[in-house]
């Protein structure tokens, strides 16, 4: 039986009454994804039509999942709100504090020494308030999720950018901060700005080379790293009925790279044949008798023109395999065209490893493709010529691929199984020689490829494809080798040539696994003690930020202005940060320093305006800090881009930056600014960036009249004793005033659970 069956009866159970209404407020046929937001409004029964890309709605999401490193600090404030145990189904999964290097045994008996600390208060706060924690080694949270969460129609939000990754079953699956998990968990609606729709029509069959991942590489190519900002990417169509489940969430999963909201697929016989092949026949059975509802009206795909903001339209038939980068997950290239755009951009053509795995592709599926591949360079005498390294979604999915001996293939090739964990996808990959910083190529499954995202070193040119891809790349050694014309000269020194992958949907004895990794919670935890060490340096209790003065913010001091692309990954670095994801101090001590200074085109280097004087951002922050002083970071297009990580909304906040001014927000870190209490403001007038000087002291003028819709001033105080003055927006409602108000919205919910 699945998990939370009752649950999802209920959920289904109001699905009929809740369609009805909201069909008859829009007065028109619904989307999928409509249907599925209409029936998870906070209010109940819809009582009027929302306006796409305007309208604040408060939903209800059925379940909330944590990945460890966003965990810590989501329970750390949950510990904060007062309740006994989560208002919903909540999971914790310990997937990204285990290092990539020996080998998946070595590496996790490594990582649970390391991070006993952070693993035990972990299972410890899971226990005491009622939810579901999955161990080290039990594998990545969104493979996890899909394997025994998601369903389809269902809602959820999860403290990681790819819990889209359940879109693959039918659910509007959404990435959020640790602040709007708590909110959930603690029994309160959960905002969101309705997003715009932007459909995908997909049209023939995918064949030979060819992947799901390639459907969303093109997407992103397409509509690049942020045309999918604010909205929802439903995926119909004959092509996408031809797709397996576990593609369909490869699909869904890359989505966070082009910025979507999330992106979701109708319920089809594939889900079906998920579902019951990992143990939900009851879950199946019951999106059976509500089928109709899982999927668009059928005048949607009919004209879906008529009934989404953008339509794409893309023939699986005519696809080829391509990889996407390098430094960015939207630069699309087919691999027919691969050797010329590398020669001509000086990308080096010699790959020195191809890693398989990651939330995007590590499935049965994905193993068994792959595996396909490396079967045959073994039986055509073929030698790896890069290193090759495999990280397993979860345990389900490793002790099934063992058992049918796909992973005995990899080994015969040289691969390296890492453990069931993120690993090198986000930098957890100790990579011996990456302190060299050598110009290299890597080619990998995963999802980004921002700079220094795998190995911390800025000159590895990393690329993303499918995992049968990166098997024929590593094994030829060339990022221009194209599997579909070229060959190969085996170790007999005959030319031999790779035939098209083949693989299993699903494994065809059925999914096994002797021990998930799964702990259930205490049924009354009221009894179980949650210790933090005041000396600890992985751990640290949140104090409350402080509320609103009630004033302009007058006499900020221009910290950073940030030049060009600013990731999340620039603003708050993972890989060895992210031992410290628990302890806000400590981290504090990454913040930003991975962005580069417009004034002099580095990193971690700008001017400290109370001494004259270049240092480290951080330390720079700290200075002002102590002197009382408040400060306002400046950035580009899409500043927050990628992971929903808000220690990158948190570190500054608790550092003393007042306010963040930028050209345009990536959505999820525009959301955990407001959470924490910040300023999220953009220009008025883009070509304002440019006023903006590096010895500038800053005032924000018209807070006391904070209001939507009304912009507010800056004043911008040059050193010459010039000044200009700026008009900056915001997208803030009235109740998120409230939030930058108190303080943070924690402080608000603290204060009425107090009442």
């Amino acid at each position: 039986m699945a998990f939370d069956i009752e649950m999802i009866k209920k959920v289904y159970s109001q699905y009929d009454e809740r369609i009805a209404a909201a069909r008859q407020v829009v007065n028109k046929p619904l989307t999928l994804a409509e249907k599925i937001l209409y029936a998870h409004l906070w209010a109940g029964n819809a009582t009027e039509a929302y306006e796409r890309g305007a309208s604040y709605v408060d939903f209800a999401p059925d379940r909330v999942a944590m990945q460890d490193a966003t965990a810590q600090m989501a329970l750390l404030q949950f510990m904060q709100a007062g309740r006994p145990k989560v208002a919903v189904p909540s999971t914790v999964h310990c997937d990204h504090l285990i290092q990539a290097r020996d080998g998946a045994e070595q590496d996790l008996t490594r990582a649970k020494n390391e991070s006993s600390e952070v693993f035990n208060f972990l299972s410890s706060v899971s226990n005491k308030y009622g939810i579901g924690f999955w161990k080290p080694g039990a594998g990545i949270i969104h493979q996890v999720v899909l394997e025994n969460y998601a369903f389809p129609g269902g809602m959820m939000i999860g403290t990681d950018s790819h819990t889209v990754n359940a879109g693959g079953l039918g659910m509007v699956a959404i990435g959020v901060g640790g602040a709007d998990a708590c909110d959930v968990m603690a029994g309160l609606p959960w905002e969101l700005k309705f997003p715009k729709l932007i459909g995908v029509k997909l049209t023939g069959k995918l064949s030979g080379w060819v992947a799901p991942k390639d459907v969303i590489l093109k997407v992103a190519g397409i509509l690049t790293v942020k045309g999918g900002t604010g909205a929802i990417v439903e995926y119909f169509g004959e092509g996408a009925e031809s797709l397996s489940c576990t593609g369909k969430g490869t699909i869904c999963n890359m989505g966070a790279e082009i910025g979507a909201t999330t992106s979701t697929f109708g319920y089809d016989a594939s889900m079906e044949r998920y579902l019951r092949s990992t143990g939900r026949a009851d879950v199946a059975d019951a999106a059976n008798a509500i089928k109709q509802h899982l999927t668009a009206d059928p005048e949607v795909y009919a004209n879906p023109e008529q009934y989404f903001d953008q339509l794409i339209e893309i023939n699986l038939s005519e696809l080829e395999p391509s990889l996407n980068g390098p430094f960015t997950p939207d630069l699309y290239t087919p691999v027919s065209r691969m050797r010329e755009e590398a020669e001509k951009n000086g990308w080096p053509l010699k790959v020195e490893w191809g890693l398989i795995g990651s939330c995007t592709n590590s499935s049965y599926e994905d193993l068994s493709r792959a595996a396909s591949i490396a079967k045959q360079a073994i039986d055509k005498g073929l030698v790896t010529k890069a290193e090759f390294g495999i990280n397993p979604g979860s345990e389900q999915v490793r002790y099934t691929a063992d058992r049918d001996g796909l992973l005995k293939t990899f080994e015969d090739l040289n691969a390296t199984i890492f453990t069931n964990a993120c690993g090198p996808c986000i930098g957890m990959w100790d990579r011996a020689g990456a302190d060299k910083q050598e110009k290299n190529t890597i080619v990998h499954s995963f999802n980004r490829n921002f700079a220094k995202r795998a190995d911390g070193n800025p000159n590895t040119y990393a690329f993303v494809t499918s995992p049968e891809m990166v098997a024929a790349i590593a094994i030829s050694g060339n990022l221009g080798f194209n599997p579909v014309t070229d060959t190969l000269i085996n170790k007999d020194g005959e030319q031999v040539k790779l035939d098209p992958p083949t693989g299993d949907e699903l494994p065809s004895k059925g999914f096994d696994v002797e021990d998930p990794g799964y702990q259930a919670p205490a049924v009354d935890g009221s009894s179980v003690t949650v210790d933090v060490s005041p000396t600890s340096d992985r751990l640290q209790l949140l104090e409350p930020f402080s509320a609103w003065e009630g004033t302009d913010l007058i006499g900020l001091k221009l910290l950073i202005k940030a030049k060009g692309k600013c990731t999340t990954d620039h603003i708050s670095m993972a890989g060895p940060w992210l031992k410290y994801r628990g302890h806000l101090d400590n981290i504090s001590n990454n913040m930003l320093i991975g962005a580069v200074n417009f004034f002099n085109d580095k990193t971690d280097f700008v001017k400290n305006q109370l001494t004259g004087e270049y240092a480290a951002v951080p330390a720079t922050q700290r200075a002002y800090k102590a002197a009382g002083i408040g400060s306002i970071v400046v950035g580009d297009e899409n500043y927050g881009e990628g992971s929903s990580r808000e220690h990158a909304a948190m570190e500054p906040r608790h550092l003393g930056v007042r306010a963040v001014l930028v050209k345009s927000f990536a959505r999820i870190h525009e959301t955990n600014l407001k959470k924490q209490g910040m300023l999220g403001l953009t220009f008025d007038n883009k070509d304002d960036y440019d006023k903006i000087q590096e010895d500038d002291t800053i005032d924000i003028v018209g807070l006391t009249e904070f209001a939507p819709g009304r912009p507010l001033t800056l004043v911008l105080h040059h050193a010459d004793g010039s000044q200009d003055s700026i008009l900056v927006n915001h997208t803030y409602n009235a109740q998120q005033i409230e939030w930058f108000k108190a303080g943070g919205a924690l402080n608000i919910i603290r204060a009425n659970q107090a009442k």
